[in-house]
């Protein structure tokens, strides 16, 4: 949604209609299928947390443009801002031009202390497909 009269916003939308059923992916991290963390930076673990996020939207049978919100929880914020050439070519390898509703929080910590970012998305699937 993009009300009348509003600069376009870069790299997230302002709201999204959705309808059918709904996804909530719960904080994905920057580690491996095996619970490892392979990358220690920034844009290593947020490339890996997108595909974490993406193995669940499509486990319930979505889609990359069926992800409607993000929330990106960052812990150091200076990083993030210094990684963002990577972690815009992260996004766009995975999402191409979809650009769901979203927000970045800046945090002291998360609950496991290597990770550096975490990821919850909900997304909006078709009426039919596979559940919990």
């Amino acid at each position: 949604m993009q009300p009348e009269g509003w600069a376009r916003p870069k790299g997230y939308a302002n709201g999204v209609v959705t309808r059918g059923r709904t996804l909530h992916v719960s904080g994905q991290v920057g580690w491996n299928a095996e619970g490892v963390f392979a990358a220690r930076d920034m844009a290593g673990q947020f490339a890996q947390a997108l595909d974490n996020v993406l193995a669940v939207v499509r486990a319930a049978g979505g889609k990359p443009e069926d992800v409607a919100r993000m929330t990106v929880y960052v812990t150091d914020l200076d990083a993030y801002r210094g990684s963002l050439r990577e972690v815009g070519a992260a996004w766009k390898s995975r999402f191409g031009k979809h650009f769901p509703a979203m927000a970045l929080v800046g945090v002291a910590g998360l609950v496991e202390r290597e990770a550096v970012v975490e990821i919850e998305a909900v997304a909006a699937l078709g009426d039919e497909g596979p559940s919990a």
